[in-house]
């Protein structure tokens, strides 16, 4: 895939729509070494079972809709994971985000082998809540200064889901 087609793909995303939505995104540094280093690190942390990161595309025509990230927790005892998700804002409430949801929990039990996958949301993402609900989550616990994002310590919601 080459940037000018990355580029023309995320043209198309609408402004911010809240806080959690990055809106549109400076695209200058996004240059043909840059993503070839991107995919680089990609494949990396798939190679070391840390990360692994799976573009969202319509079936129909092969637009680029989001991505999903799926990084591991802890394995022996455990097989944790957690992931996190982002539709680009033109794409939401058309139902892209629910089936690449159910998709990634389904690559996340069947072929990464974990047995639970958590996703941390921030506490004002009704959104983000309304789908892990949808795909089957349950609502655990609120982690009090859980991620360091907006230059403090914030407070996530933990949804689940644990393998069947």
């Amino acid at each position: 895939m080459d940037v000018s087609f990355v580029v023309v793909l995320i043209k198309g995303i609408l402004w911010s729509q809240q806080r959690h939505d990055k809106g549109k995104m400076d695209m200058t540094e996004c240059t043909l070494d840059w993503f070839h280093h991107l995919v680089d690190r990609h494949q990396e942390l798939a190679r070391t079972d840390a990360v692994y990161v799976f573009g969202v595309f319509r079936k129909e025509d092969g637009t680029h809709l989001g991505m999903i990230d799926i990084a591991t927790l802890g394995r022996a005892d455990f097989q944790w994971g957690s992931f996190g998700y982002t539709i680009h804002s033109q794409y939401w409430r058309k139902g892209y985000g629910k089936e690449a949801v159910n998709e990634a929990l389904h690559i996340a039990f069947k072929h990464l082998k974990f047995h639970r996958i958590e996703a941390h949301i921030n506490l004002d993402n009704t959104p983000s809540m309304k789908l892990a609900e949808s795909v089957g989550m349950e609502f655990e616990c609120v982690r009090k200064g859980f991620i360091h994002e907006y230059n403090e310590w914030t407070d996530h919601l933990v949804y689940y889901k644990n393998l069947n």
